[in-house]
């Protein structure tokens, strides 16, 4: 095997000023002349039952895409080794890509039908680094049960038909996410690595016994505390230790991109998340850019998106936000968690009933009648046929969770537990937007309460939103319908895409990263996976 005693790095821009040839002698076996029968032999055995490798060199008659000498085969392996040595940037495992297992390959492939076993190696790790590239590593669903989504797969054999006629290194570049989301990621790892090489963001800042650091005190802590915002790019420059307008300004900065209530009090939030390490950090990026592979669909010209670890719903169009609200949440526990997954709106309701889910039913509320028949009056007690039934009738201490026959739904009211208007997008986990009469959440920095669904803060706004493209006067053809009180379905003519995210890590308009708190655990599960596969947060 040979030896090569580099870092990626190295070994990266050394591919990229062409020093492949040094590394191999005359670029080592595999641009030996080809004996084609040998080399077909040994291409046909490595390829084995690999329906994508079978296909793509079946039909080009069990020609060579890497072996060889001419120009384009050794730029072709140089791009493919190149990409492989960049793979930890994106935060792929080095172990999967490992540029100097192929070296080796190509090294050794002194023999015919060696070079078609080292020809079938490039083409697997071309088409597996594609892969990950374009859809992640990692399967969603075996990592979180509530990631609902399928990550998008590549067209192995439309990959290597590109790589036939274009720059390898500029397919394998062309799969990754094309959005701002993804370019963004890459540079904010790249400045945490610079960051963390140039020494870091200094100590951690202590609060003392007052636990908080507000205007107007002094003190070591609040030079600590300005040192930090300085070093992570909120302030400029000072060695003031008092707590002043400037500071004051930086902190606020500080909370306004980690998703924290800006009241310029650095509390025990505001402390949690300013002394979060820069490898955390570049944790929250990787795994920032492993689920934006697993999105890595069109989301839709106008679409509706929904980052729950931000608790805002935004309707965005051609790449800009047309409207955001803030939203509450599923709140943390595996029954009561929003999934992640992505749907069409097609209609909202107007006057909504609550049809209260089964869950809801014997979990929280038949209890309660057990204790009181007449306990949550407002809400229906019906049979099987949707009929509302005399309570006095029911014996429900005969009944428990598993043969309790009856439904409940409570009448469209402003008191409804939907609100006034729900925004419906049918899915198999009955999720979806709605108005709701608790207004008072909507003030909370956390906001994960609900059993599910997400609730919006103006779902009127919201509405007239949706209606705007079908109508002049959306305002008015809500509250006509609403006037009525009736319960009553509304059509969107133009049904919009829906998408449950789950982002901690975000790149905003300016192009600054903000980072959000994982609540519901999540993002440090994937951190888990991606770790356990060798993906490291520092690059070597």
């Amino acid at each position: 095997m040979v030896q090569v005693q580099m870092s990626r790095r190295a070994l990266l821009r050394g591919l990229s000023g062409g020093m492949v040839a040094g590394l191999l002698p005359a670029g080592g076996a595999m641009a030996l002349g080809l004996d084609q029968a040998g080399f077909r032999q040994g291409l046909i055995e490595a390829i084995g039952d690999d329906a994508t490798l079978r296909s793509f060199y079946g039909a080009r008659d069990y020609q060579a895409l890497w072996a060889g000498t001419e120009d384009t085969a050794v730029q072709r392996r140089n791009a493919l080794l190149a990409a492989m040595a960049d793979a930890p940037a994106h935060g792929l495992p080095a172990s999967l890509f490992d540029p100097y297992d192929l070296l080796a390959k190509m090294h050794a492939a002194a023999t015919p039908q060696a070079q078609g076993t080292a020809e079938a190696a490039l083409s697997r790790a071309a088409v597996s680094l594609g892969q990950a590239l374009h859809g992640g590593f990692l399967t969603p669903g075996r990592v979180i049960s509530l990631i609902k989504r399928q990550a998008p797969q590549v067209d192995g054999v439309a990959l290597l038909n590109a790589m036939t006629s274009q720059s390898a290194g500029a397919v394998l570049r062309a799969l990754t996410p094309s959005d701002a989301q993804y370019a963004g990621l890459m540079r904010a790892r790249a400045q945490l690595d610079a960051a963390e090489a140039a020494g870091g963001w200094g100590g951690e800042v202590f609060a003392g016994a007052a636990g908080k650091l507000q205007l107007g005190d002094q003190g070591d802590a609040v030079l600590s505390l300005r040192n930090r915002l300085m070093l992570q790019g909120y302030m400029a420059p000072s060695l003031s230790p008092v707590f002043d307008q400037s500071l004051l300004l930086g902190v606020q900065a500080f909370q306004t991109a980690h998703g924290l209530a800006t009241d310029g009090v650095v509390g025990a939030g505001t402390l949690a998340e300013l002394n979060m390490g820069i490898d955390a950090r570049i944790q929250q990026v990787l795994v920032a850019m492993e689920r934006a592979r697993w999105s890595n669909k069109p989301l839709g010209a106008r679409h509706i998106w929904v980052n729950l670890a931000d608790y805002h719903t935004v309707i965005r169009n051609n790449g800009m936000d047309e409207f955001r609200t803030r939203s509450v949440i599923g709140a943390r526990g595996a029954d009561r968690e929003t999934p992640e997954f992505s749907d069409i709106m097609n209609h909202m309701v107007v006057n909504p009933s609550w049809h209260v889910p089964r869950s809801i039913v014997v979990g929280e509320y038949l209890p309660q009648l057990q204790r009181n028949p007449y306990a949550v009056s407002h809400i229906n007690v019906q049979d099987g046929s949707g009929r509302a039934i005399d309570r006095s009738l029911i014996d429900f201490n005969a009944y428990n969770a598993s043969n309790f026959p009856f439904s409940m739904r409570e009448p469209p009211s402003r008191g409804n537990a939907l609100g006034l208007v729900k925004f419906m997008f049918p899915n198999q986990w009955n999720i979806y937007l709605h108005d709701t009469p608790s207004k008072d959440l909507f003030a909370r920095e956390t906001r994960a309460f609900s059993h599910g669904c997400i609730r919006l803060a103006d779902p009127f706004d919201f509405a007239y939103q949706l209606l705007g493209p079908q109508t002049s006067d959306p305002r008015g053809l809500f509250q006509r319908t609403l006037d009525t009180g009736r319960e009553t379905r509304v059509d969107l003519e133009q049904p919009l895409p829906v998408h449950l995210d789950y982002r901690t890590t975000v790149i905003a308009p300016s192009g600054a990263v903000t980072f959000r708190r994982d609540i519901y655990g999540r993002d440090a599960a994937i951190w888990g996976a991606m770790a356990q596969q060798g993906v490291a947060a520092r690059l070597v």
